[in-house]
């Protein structure tokens, strides 16, 4: 009974432990921002990085939701006798307002918060970030800054290309499997859509790029343990990333999508 006491002290110090450290990591961030003219070379850097290079997954991956959106919405209105334009308009808002924001964040988190993690992780456990300490420069502004703002105005960026593509992916769907002309696809996608969606579609981007920069650069610089360590941080961050973008996926529909 005492070893079960224990455990769930132990645990539970630790749990405080972790969120406190994440708030003063946010706070140091906050403070950094002070210093920010210094970071201009660092932020393009991550900016190419973080964003142009994340591009090729993005548009793979936004083919196939676009593709698979408009068979799947096809198969179920062929049920129930729905017009042939009503196939533009459901897509085009599924891939606005959930599907290009929501997938574009998962992706980006598995390739840009596992390697944020592992990046600075390995810094953490070869003790270059203590080397960064010893010579005068701030860590969090070196570091954790320009990747963080990278995360937060590049995925934006990202979704409006897998808006398009998805749209695009959608389009030759339904005209080569589903036999719908692109101007009745078009036409239903132009009623459809709003100027509101859209940009509360990037606006939820935006949450879910900051959530996976910060994310990622708390796990790296809490990494221990050496190599054993940097996997199991990277292993962390990525399914916590994940499941944040979930819950702020509905906490911000909520908010922006209102009936």
């Amino acid at each position: 009974m005492n070893y079960g006491v224990e455990a769930i002290g132990r645990h539970s110090v630790s749990l405080i432990s972790r969120i406190g450290s994440f708030f003063i990591l946010i706070g140091r961030l906050i403070a950094s921002l002070r210093e920010i003219h210094r970071s201009f070379g660092l932020i393009l850097e991550q900016f190419y990085l973080v964003g142009l290079k994340s591009l090729p997954v993005i548009v793979v991956i936004s083919i196939f939701v676009g593709a698979v959106s408009a068979w799947q919405a096809a198969y179920q209105f062929k049920f129930i006798g729905a017009p042939p334009r009503m196939l533009g308009q459901g897509v085009g808002k599924a891939v606005v307002m959930e599907l290009a924001p929501v997938l574009s964040a998962l992706a980006f988190a598995g390739r840009v918060g596992a390697g944020i993690t592992a990046e600075l992780g390995t810094m953490r456990v070869t003790e270059q970030i203590d080397a960064l300490h010893s010579m005068g420069i701030n860590p969090v502004r070196y570091l954790v800054l320009p990747r963080v703002l990278a995360c937060l105005v590049m995925m934006p960026f990202l979704v409006i290309f897998a808006n398009f593509v998805a749209i695009m992916g959608a389009l030759v769907v339904s005209i080569v499997g589903v036999d719908i002309t692109y101007e009745t696809f078009l036409n239903g996608f132009r009623d459809s859509f709003k100027v509101g969606d859209f940009i509360n579609g990037l606006i939820k981007a935006g949450v879910f790029g900051l959530v996976i920069g910060v994310v990622g650069c708390y796990e790296g610089f809490s990494t221990q343990g050496g190599a054993h360590g940097v996997g199991r941080a990277t292993t962390t961050s990525v399914v916590l990333s994940m499941v944040l973008i979930l819950v702020f996926n509905f906490i911000s529909a909520v908010i922006l999508f209102r009936l």
